[in-house]
């Protein structure tokens, strides 16, 4: 059967997915427009038609990323612990239990976006429009976490969702590139656990 082409913006999604994957699996130097239209299935010529440069390439990488981490991150009601209109208890999900989750599944469901992600931050060092589609996709990630923890009834949540989102952020580093991959995805899970329990019950308490 011949593969479907995919046309619009669904070809551009197919482009950003191909990209992130071949910067995660090749590094920055395997990542060529025609290792693109190579990776996604598509006619030569295909990436750089939507994306001219690599600059461009680049950003488009990131952006894709931040609308999967848009769409994955909980609603800020997600977290509320208040009554709701009838006047009962909100909803029974464990704050720590959504923050642990949001960790070990980025770690095992998109580990392509986490590898591809720091590489690019590298980047980014070096090419200000990247840095800033990063700036700016971090800033609107870490809006979203400050919505939760304010649901929660912390204190300044969005000061707080700036160390929340770094301490997510090195727990997911340290697993998919550091000495935190010799470990068992049991040990991790509940490292991760103790370390955002921790951390909440600081704040809350701060």
């Amino acid at each position: 059967m011949t593969k479907k082409v995919p046309l619009g913006e669904d070809r551009q999604a197919a482009i950003a997915d191909a990209a992130i994957h071949l910067v995660a699996t090749r590094g920055l130097r395997g990542l060529t427009h025609r290792a693109v239209d190579a990776e996604a299935g598509l006619p030569p010529g295909s990436t750089s038609y939507y994306l001219r440069t690599r600059s461009a390439l680049l950003t488009a990488c990131v952006n894709r990323m931040l609308t999967r981490d848009l769409t994955a991150q909980p609603p800020p009601g997600a977290a509320g612990t208040g009554p709701d209109d009838s006047g009962r208890s909100g909803t029974d999900a464990d704050p720590v239990d959504l923050l642990v989750g949001m960790v070990v599944g980025l770690v095992r469901d998109r580990p392509d976006d986490l590898v591809a992600r720091y590489e690019l931050s590298l980047e980014a060092s070096r090419q200000p429009e990247l840095r800033e589609a990063i700036i700016q996709g971090g800033r609107q990630l870490r809006e979203g976490l400050a919505g939760m923890l304010a649901a929660l009834g912390i204190a300044d949540a969005e000061a707080a969702a700036w160390p929340a989102a770094a301490m997510m952020d090195g727990l997911m580093y340290d697993r998919v590139a550091g000495a935190g991959t010799t470990l068992t995805p049991e040990t991790f899970e509940a490292s991760v656990r103790r370390s955002l329990k921790a951390l909440l019950t600081g704040l809350n308490h701060h």
